[in-house]
């Protein structure tokens, strides 16, 4: 699904299901595409337009990995310009999206498997604000990120995600942001719009798992061989993908777009669920 009228379609299907809000896995791919006109950018604009407006949005980005968990709390979250090497048109992106620290006491206080902290310094990275800044252009929206623990398994934050279910009645969009598969050790710049056979084959396979609702393999994501160890070398841009289908519910729909791989050994294909 990559056509412009495809992703109309599939705006549309993003309003409030009974009460909830959509779901949403975001490759998100270059920072660049926060600031180029691309398919993806332009699909994410898209979404934007066409789903009910969000209360706030809270993300999961892999650009924020920590060691617990933690939400950010403050009233004004900084726009982090967490890379390098990119033009300074991109360094000089501001993202003025509003906190809003009540939600984030609520957020931490709904999660039951371990203690959550408020953080107040670091802010909206790339992961979050390159997509939600397409999505929502004006900043006018609360934007809360949540991090990722680097010591706990797949299994921990797809159990964790679903603590978080109660917020999607209140009007609150959860985003996660990463990208499926994800090796820029490997990477070959000449391939563009094309994979690796590798990735090919753990895109595909992530696809059909996602698309079936059969999320034990991609929980156990290390038990899937070796083009999944090649796909997901580390796994700060693949957890983001289990908090989304962490919270997905009986009956909802299942959707894909951005389904694209570049440079060999990246892959765009995002999820939206509702």
């Amino acid at each position: 699904m990559n056509s412009l009228n495809d992703l109309k379609k599939l705006g549309d299907s993003l309003t409030i299901n009974e009460g909830k809000m959509p779901l949403l896995f975001i490759g998100h791919g270059s920072p660049m595409n926060g600031i180029e006109d691309n398919e993806f950018s332009e699909n994410w604009m898209i979404l934007g337009r066409e789903m009910t407006t969000p209360k706030a949005v809270l993300c999961i980005s892999a650009h924020w990995f920590t060691r617990g968990t933690f939400v950010t709390a403050m009233e004004n979250p900084r726009t982090i310009h967490d890379f390098g090497g990119f033009p300074k048109q991109l360094f000089d992106v501001q993202y003025p999206a509003p906190g809003d620290p009540a939600l984030a006491k609520e957020t931490a206080s709904l999660i039951h498997k371990t203690t959550v902290g408020l953080d107040h310094e670091w802010g909206l990275d790339h992961g979050t604000w390159a997509v939600v800044r397409r999505m929502f252009p004006d900043a006018k929206i609360p934007v809360l990120q949540l991090s990722i623990d680097y010591t706990k398994d797949g299994q921990y934050h797809y159990e964790l995600a679903k603590e978080l279910s109660s917020l999607r009645k209140k009007g609150i969009l959860i985003i996660g942001s990463g990208n499926m598969v994800h090796n820029l050790g490997i990477l070959n710049w000449n391939l563009k719009t094309s994979g690796f056979d590798w990735a090919i084959e753990m895109n595909e396979k992530f696809k059909k798992l996602i698309t079936n609702g059969d999320h034990t393999p991609l929980i156990k994501y290390e038990t899937l061989g070796h083009a999944a160890k090649l796909a997901i070398p580390t796994p700060e841009h693949y957890l983001p993908l289990l908090y989304t289908l962490g919270l997905k519910e009986e009956n909802e729909s299942v959707g894909l777009f951005n389904d694209t791989l570049l440079m060999g050994s990246i892959s765009m294909t995002s999820v939206k669920i509702a």
